[in-house]
């Protein structure tokens, strides 16, 4: 368990009409809690209501982009709150790591401004999964990618199952879901998981020259733009959320998924 900090779980960095948020959970692997996903929702809902923000880039603090959810928590993930409505659970069942999974999830697919990931070092589960809602992926030379869901003893989260194999090909979606195998930069881009591979030194830079490029067009312009792509597959999207969200609560609540969950001890990401 990652000590309690007082620190910015999200730092937000402004350069003109470009915000930059760093997930800051470096000590965890930037990998999602409660807490970390209840911020970065949060930061997100800052951005969308703030005019003077025409585009966003996320990207990680130390060397990992993100790893994932927080393996303490997703083991807690299916514990019962008797005072959650069943029709009031988002996302691995209905403790308070599902809600704020469900929160931050619902964050990251309706977000409605360009939205570009600087994937700094590796990314898994959700860490890769939230890309696909990003409208742009940069990646260092460094990152590498994992779906580990099958791995877990889960089932894929956050409309994968639909987004992943439009983007990537029904096949190459399977392999990657099913094998739980290890994507490296250069690979990403082949697949179209990501843009380009940055030399990792010029990874933020490369993505803030992108999103400037972008940020300097009139912002009515760009909303309307990003409101029509989501338009194009939001009830799809949608429904996908929840059924991945019920099966993932499903197999979450195996007394063996938890343990297992509970077992797995080191940095996922490393």
């Amino acid at each position: 368990m990652v000590p309690p900090t007082d620190s910015p779980l999200v730092l937000v960095d402004d350069t003109g009409p470009v915000r930059l948020l760093t997930l800051s959970r470096p000590g965890a692997a930037n990998a999602f809690d409660r807490a970390l996903s209840d911020a970065f929702a949060a930061a997100l809902a800052d951005a969308a209501a703030d005019d003077g923000v025409h585009v966003v880039i996320v990207t990680g603090a130390g060397k990992h982009f993100s790893a994932g959810a927080d393996l303490g928590d997703l083991a807690r993930g299916s514990d019962i709150d008797d005072d959650a409505d069943d029709d009031e659970r988002p996302a691995l069942g209905s403790s308070s790591f599902g809600r704020g999974m469900g929160a931050l999830i619902g964050a990251i697919s309706t977000f409605r401004k360009p939205l570009v990931a600087a994937v700094n070092g590796a990314a898994v589960g959700i860490g890769v999964t939230m890309l696909l809602h990003c409208d742009l992926a940069i990646v260092s030379d460094r990152a590498r990618l994992r779906l580990p869901f099958t791995s877990m003893g889960v089932s894929p989260e956050a409309g994968s199952t639909v987004l992943l194999p439009r983007l990537i090909g029904r096949q190459q979606a399977a392999r990657l879901l099913f094998t739980s195998t290890w994507v490296n930069a250069s690979e990403a881009v082949d697949l179209g998981l990501a843009l380009s591979v940055s030399p990792h030194d010029a990874l933020l830079d490369d993505a803030q020259a992108l999103a400037a490029e972008i940020g300097h067009h009139p912002l009515t312009s760009l909303v309307a733009t990003k409101e029509l792509l989501l338009a194009a597959e939001r009830d799809v999207v949608d429904a996908a959320i929840a059924r991945e969200s019920a099966s993932f609560a499903s197999l979450l609540a195996s007394p063996g998924v938890r343990d297992g969950l509970r077992g797995q001890t080191g940095d996922r990401a490393t």
